[in-house]
């Protein structure tokens, strides 16, 4: 049976992308979004977080990832935008009426969004901003001999090539590293990927504006990893099957998911039902580049594909026109706000803040 939703809007704010953390430390789940966070588990309470440069109907705020960073035990986030050229993170003060400091990590060129993947099997997550132009690049967080955060972190280039708009990670060759994965083909770890050289395989035909993240999960349940890539500014969303070739050698065989809606921009591969197995959740990036991308004034909505053994099929969480439906703006968040042990929705974007309530 399709799942039931509850949809409550949060606020009207634009900002695009959106996280999951407790704030304050009182065990409860709150919303960061923008220049706010939301108090739960009502979210109805508003703080400030700061000004964000504004360009257009864009703020230059284009990823909601929390980490403890400076290791105070509160946590903090990285965010970081296209007109800035710069990977940034806001320090959590403590206290809700002061404003949170901003800090550069890096300068990295245009960031079209940020994700944070543990590449060296560490236990924290490293960031990889995806930067098309730039050579991908790795930031580790320094830790001190507790394994706390000194809020400094180390770069690593592992690419002098540039990288398009696309970028996902996981274990593509099947020994257990995590890979990086481009629109047009992918980087395979070393066993020390921070130390060593990354081997590049140009095997690949991605959509040329790939979602971040491009999904790489078994989707067949036949030990191989496959991808899910969506055109982030075009039409279609598509699932790519790792396949030997007749001479053994690895190649993809392209399948389509959905060819009839645009600007599957953010995706997540996650058990929404409950049921073991990982479902597709993804939806529009609603005015992605501000009415001027294939499908832009398409009715549109967030969607999950279930996998039936043979395909996807897709269940709808909401669909329609504006302001009678919802997108998923560059970074969307999933968790579990009220206990139920199902992952609820929060999707921010240029159409609002809204929190969809996921139902048994």
């Amino acid at each position: 049976m399709p799942l039931k939703f509850r949809k409550l809007l949060i606020s009207d704010e634009r900002f695009e992308s959106a996280g999951v953390f407790d704030v304050n430390n009182d065990g409860v789940p709150d919303i960061v979004s923008g220049e706010f966070w939301y108090e739960g588990p009502d979210f109805k309470k508003k703080h400030r977080i700061g000004s964000i440069r504004a360009e257009g109907e864009y703020f230059d705020d284009f990823s909601t990832i929390p980490m403890d960073i400076n290791g105070d035990g509160l946590m903090d986030f990285v965010t970081g935008g296209w007109w800035g050229n710069t990977l940034r993170w806001r320090e959590n003060p403590g206290d809700p009426s002061k404003d949170w400091p901003e800090h550069i990590i890096a300068e990295t060129g245009n960031v079209e969004t940020t994700r944070a993947w543990d590449v060296d099997g560490c236990g924290i997550p490293e960031l990889i901003p995806n930067c098309p132009g730039m050579p991908v690049v790795i930031f580790k967080l320094k830790t001190d001999k507790s394994g706390k955060g000194t809020g400094e972190f180390q770069r690593i280039q592992i690419t002098d090539s540039a990288q398009g708009h696309g970028l996902g990670a996981g274990d593509i060759a099947g020994n257990r590293r995590v890979d990086i994965v481009l629109n047009r083909g992918w980087l395979e770890a070393p066993k020390k990927p921070l130390e060593q050289k990354w081997k590049w395989h140009q095997e690949l035909e991605l959509p040329g504006s790939s979602c971040v993240p491009i999904l790489v999960a078994d989707v067949n349940g036949d030990g191989r990893n496959d991808l899910i890539a969506g055109g982030g500014h075009e039409y279609g969303l598509f699932w790519y099957e790792q396949i030997a070739d007749a001479k053994g050698k690895r190649a993809w065989k392209k399948h389509v998911i959905d060819p009839d809606n645009s600007q599957y921009h953010d995706m997540k591969w996650i058990d929404i039902d409950g049921d073991g197995q990982c479902e597709l959740l993804t939806g529009k990036r609603y005015r992605a580049h501000c009415g001027h991308d294939s499908g832009a004034n398409d009715p549109y909505g967030i969607y999950y594909f279930k996998w039936n053994g043979e395909c996807f099929t897709k269940q709808v969480v909401c669909y329609g026109p504006l302001r009678e439906t919802k997108g998923l703006g560059i970074h969307f968040a999933a968790a579990d706000l009220t206990g139920n042990g199902l992952p609820d929705i929060i999707a921010p974007g240029k159409d609002g803040l809204c929190v969809f309530y996921t139902e048994k």
